[in-house]
């Protein structure tokens, strides 16, 4: 049976495809107990009964946001895997950096989305959620730090981990960081990568 994400996903025009992403920003910006259902539906310009026929409760549509991320970050790691794979460290580093935070730039709710779930107390009790240790243990053999992808030492995990909470207060931290730098965007995203290079370049190689 096809999952309404999976029809959201095969139709992007679709009124399915619409909610899920005005919920995807809603939550990435407002958190799961600060969103409603009505401010989605708002946004998408549609009657809260609509919203509900498609997606069921605000917990039936913050699962599938949580879904759809995970589902998206999976595959963009399989594509940076397959970009970096059998270069030098070094040359691993610096791709993997630019591509990681270049999507997660394009995809701000899911840094926010991260830290709410993890350092905020207002977590929603879900049995869903982010597959955080699965990309951790990925990125690190990805990066050449572990020679079995199921038997990654948690001295990699906490150097990826390092690297992946770094990106996400860039981009989470973008509105108050970027005035206070003076930076335009593209400046403020190009400083970043610079400087997530610059400290993980030198210590991991």
């Amino acid at each position: 049976m096809t999952t309404s994400l999976e029809k959201a996903k095969q139709n992007p025009e679709s009124m399915k495809a619409r909610i899920l992403e005005a919920a995807r920003k809603a939550f990435g910006e407002y958190g799961f107990h600060g969103t409603t259902t009505r401010m989605i539906a708002n946004v998408v310009d549609i009657d809260i009964s609509t919203l509900y026929y498609h997606w069921g409760e605000k917990g039936d549509l913050y699962e599938a946001v949580i879904r759809d991320i995970n589902d998206g970050m999976g595959g963009k790691l399989v594509e940076v895997e397959k970009k970096i794979k059998g270069k030098p460290l070094a040359r691993r580093l610096d791709i993997a950096i630019d591509e990681m935070v270049d999507y997660l730039f394009e995809n701000p709710e899911i840094s926010n989305l991260t830290l709410f779930r993890y350092f905020m107390k207002t977590r929603h009790g879900s049995l869903l959620d982010f597959r955080v240790p699965e990309y951790l243990s990925d990125i690190a053999y990805s990066m050449g730090l572990a020679e079995d992808r199921k038997n990654v030492p948690v001295e990699a995990r906490m150097k990826v981990l390092s690297i992946m909470n770094a990106i996400h207060n860039f981009v989470s931290g973008e509105n108050f960081f970027r005035p206070m730098m003076e930076l335009n965007r593209e400046q403020y995203i190009r400083q970043a990568k610079e400087t997530l290079k610059f400290f993980n370049l030198a210590a991991f190689t």
